[in-house]
């Protein structure tokens, strides 16, 4: 059976045949916040033995999770502040910065479309420093922000990370944040989860078709990206349900690999399953992540 893709670090690390069990280069650290109502996951890869294992970037992943996605506005804003506060943990002197903020992905897919709508709800303000200057920056408390959403290749015929090149090297920001959807390997984590890393981002990576990195070593300033799984590969989905049937029954973990084998072939390997109400999920989830970045690096309103 292929090997079930993902994009969180999290999924990566509990793949492992003994979770508990310390693989070598990584660490992994959880608690809870906000009276624990949301999960909070840390793994950080310290070495390339750890990179190897994890198949991952090094770098630190931290991952939030919590049902409170899917409550109502304002149940929805203790989350929020914690997010912003690991977000915060991870850039130091946040509101010093002048940052870019990426939207990735086609607007025209839904469930891919999270990056895109996250950038018409951001408070942009780079270009009122360049109007009225600094001093009224600092009197309102604004940050420098600017925003970009790129498209696609199909889209555009270039790829993002060429279009960001130049933006980066003619805006000169401090820090580029990417934001954009992903795949996980768990149903359960679909619109429910967030990950952050400083490790960059490869687009499109989690839905097989990889896109040439956002890193620091590409576009030359550091990279934060955030991430929200909102699809997961239906091989996965038939794989894990057929093999918990399996294992009810008493076959072996031979007799259930042959098996799955078997059963799972070429067409279920590029099929991706969304949620049936991903339209409102991404509609609320991309607003949310905006609300997060207004708040980190503008004035409280």
């Amino acid at each position: 059976m292929a090997e079930k893709r993902t994009d969180l670090a999290l999924e990566a690390r509990e793949s492992f045949p003994h979770n508990h069990v310390e693989v070598q280069g990584v660490i992994l650290e959880k608690h809870y916040c906000r009276e624990g109502k949301a999960k909070i996951t840390r793994v950080e890869i310290k070495d390339d033995a750890g990179s190897k294992a994890m198949k991952k970037p090094k770098g630190t992943y931290i991952t939030i999770e919590s049902d409170l996605f899917l409550q109502e506005e304002e149940d929805r804003e203790p989350l929020l502040l914690c997010i912003c506060e690991q977000l915060e943990k991870m850039i130091h002197g946040m509101k010093q910065k002048s940052v870019l903020i990426v939207g990735l992905g086609n607007r025209e897919v839904t469930s891919d479309s999270l990056g895109p709508k996250m950038t018409e709800h951001l408070f942009i303000t780079r270009h009122l420093e360049k109007e009225l200057g600094k001093d009224f920056m600092r009197k309102n408390e604004y940050g420098c922000v600017s925003a970009i959403a790129p498209g696609v290749m199909a889209q555009t015929g270039m790829e993002a990370s060429e279009l960001l090149e130049g933006v980066v090297k003619k805006t000169k920001p401090d820090l580029v944040i990417v934001i954009d959807a992903l795949a996980a390997r768990s149903v359960k984590r679909l619109c429910t989860t967030v990950q952050i890393t400083n490790t960059g981002i490869a687009p499109g990576a989690g839905v097989g078709n990889r896109r040439k990195e956002l890193t620091k070593k590409t576009l030359g300033v550091p990279v934060v990206a955030i991430g929200v799984p909102t699809v997961v590969d239906a091989e996965t989905i038939i794989g894990d349900h057929l093999e918990h049937v399996l294992e009810k029954q008493g076959y072996s973990e031979q007799e259930i690999e042959q098996f799955l084998c078997e059963i799972l072939t070429s067409d279920t390997e590029n099929v991706m399953v969304t949620p049936k109400n991903i339209d409102a999920s991404v509609g609320r989830i991309s607003k949310d992540l905006a609300d997060i970045l207004n708040h980190c690096f503008q004035k409280k309103g």
